[in-house]
């Protein structure tokens, strides 16, 4: 009896261990990802129909816009640098979408690092945590986001069929590391482990 509780013991320590260490090389390949890309943004007002049809307004423009100014960086500094030169435009051109159409909500631009869970454009997925955005909020922001690739330039493809185009993944793995490129095509195929009967051990592999 002695044996078997040593053997199970022994069991959920080398699986602790073996979820921590692929924890800590998940956590490690994220943050390499997120010091080479730039996120776009848009927070919506509220989650009503109208604020979201007004958020997706606000995206086309602001997209058409940045279409141009971003087309020739090959960086994501220099990426950074010009939208920092054009804030007030981005803002000016939010600003007119959302009064023409009726409202007269507030808007913001900005560019931070935040946190922000798992998520996906097409067959790409981000592994939650902190990266820096390009965030254009919308009134009171309470609403669902519309979130896309600002460098490399995935927010100028049209990735509504649930795939990005392979020119453009090849953007992305002109920029990345093998492994990283991997985690962002397979992210939502990672195995979660759970206890069934030893549930106090889940805290340890949330």
């Amino acid at each position: 009896m002695k044996k078997n509780a040593v053997l199970v013991l022994c069991i959920i320590g080398i699986v602790l261990l073996t979820l921590k260490s692929n924890a800590s090389d998940s956590n490690e390949i994220q943050e390499n990802i997120a010091d080479k890309i730039l996120r776009f943004h848009v927070i919506a007002n509220s989650d009503s129909a109208e604020d979201q049809a007004l958020k997706l307004m606000v995206r086309d423009e602001v997209i058409t816009y940045l279409s141009d100014i971003l087309k020739d960086c090959n960086s994501l500094d220099e990426s950074m640098q010009k939208v920092s030169l054009h804030y007030y435009d981005i803002l000016c051109i939010a600003e007119d979408v959302i009064h023409e159409n009726g409202y007269n909500y507030s808007v913001s631009c900005n560019i931070e690092s935040a946190y922000f869970p798992v998520k996906s454009y097409g067959d790409i997925t981000l592994p939650s945590g902190n990266y820096t955005a390009l965030r254009v909020t919308i009134g009171n922001a309470k609403g669902r986001n519309w979130w896309c690739i600002l460098y490399p330039p995935l927010c100028f493809v049209d990735a509504s069929c649930g795939v990005v185009p392979d020119e453009s993944k090849a953007e992305l793995r002109e920029i990345l590391t093998e492994k990283e490129y991997s985690e962002i095509l397979e992210h939502n195929s990672n195995v979660k482990f759970q206890f069934k009967y030893l549930t106090f051990l889940n805290d340890f592999i949330s």
